[in-house]
């Protein structure tokens, strides 16, 4: 019988009452990011309406596909209205739920959202949110593990250039290669390549500045399905090449690999 995340969050003694989940996605300031910074809370308490009319809050982060990580459950005492932006928006003043801690960031959750809803109310989706896997650690963004190691989500991508966290940086900065964008969502691969100063790292950075990386076939997908597609992009390295490479040696380099992978006639390749 699967284990639900509602019942582990009864375990830990706290009582949800009336409570909405918040299905927390966006463009431009991922969630995902905001919580590897310590900031979700402030990052949720900012709605352009009353979003959160109950006594509870559950935090989850989109992962891509049915995934989300759990943030933890806020306590709601009220919302100000604001005015001192581009729209009028709603402060909202939350308190943290005591309890969770330990779990926050360790519960990865396997619910297929239907529509575009983020803000449900928790009786009626409480039990399709199904606990899948429970991390040993809470998720952050690790120091860089080596190439053949690489498997980053869009917005983890955006949070390592956005931080230029040092051991990514320096380590795609410093060679040239070949690069998959599969799209998690269909299967379909685009694969690229990265040379000249800053190689892989430079290529990247500029992903995660229009998403689509300036590629003919992936402005198509963002523009017919919107920026939220994004989270089903995934990214991974197949060759390293020296940053000293000419381009037309590292395009070699890809060619190969989009004849191996089929990308032209399956995927996102045009040419």
């Amino acid at each position: 019988m699967a284990l639900l995340l509602c019942d582990l969050i009864k375990l830990a003694r706290v009582e949800l009452g009336d409570f909405k989940v918040h299905l927390a996605t966006g463009e431009p300031n991922p969630p995902l990011t905001a919580f590897f910074d310590g900031k979700f809370e402030e990052w949720q308490e900012y709605q352009h309406q009353r979003n959160f009319q109950c006594e509870h809050v559950i935090g989850l982060i989109h992962l891509g596909g049915p995934r989300w990580l759990f943030a933890g459950v806020w306590k709601v005492h009220g919302a100000t209205p604001r005015t001192d932006g581009p729209r009028a928006w709603f402060q909202y003043d939350t308190t943290e739920v005591a309890g969770l801690e330990h779990l926050a960031g360790r519960i990865i959750v396997e619910y297929t959202r239907s529509g575009r809803n983020s803000y449900r109310i928790g009786s009626t989706i409480a039990g399709e949110l199904v606990v899948a896997q429970l991390l040993e650690e809470r998720m952050r963004m690790a120091d860089f593990a080596g190439y053949a190691s690489v498997l980053l989500t869009f917005d983890e991508l955006r949070h390592v250039v956005r931080r230029a966290l040092p051991s990514w940086k320096a380590a795609l900065a410093s060679v040239a290669g070949v690069y998959l964008v599969a799209d998690r969502s269909c299967g379909k691969l685009y694969v690229g390549s990265a040379y000249g100063a800053d190689g892989i790292w430079g290529r990247w950075s500029c992903y995660a500045e229009t998403i689509h990386g300036s590629n003919a076939e992936l402005a198509k997908v963002i523009h017919e399905k919107g920026f939220e597609h994004a989270k089903h992009f995934q990214f991974s390295i197949l060759e390293i090449c020296d940053i000293k490479d000419s381009a037309d040696a590292v395009i070699a380099r890809e060619c190969h690999w989009k004849a191996a992978l089929l990308s032209r006639e399956f995927g996102y390749n045009s040419n």
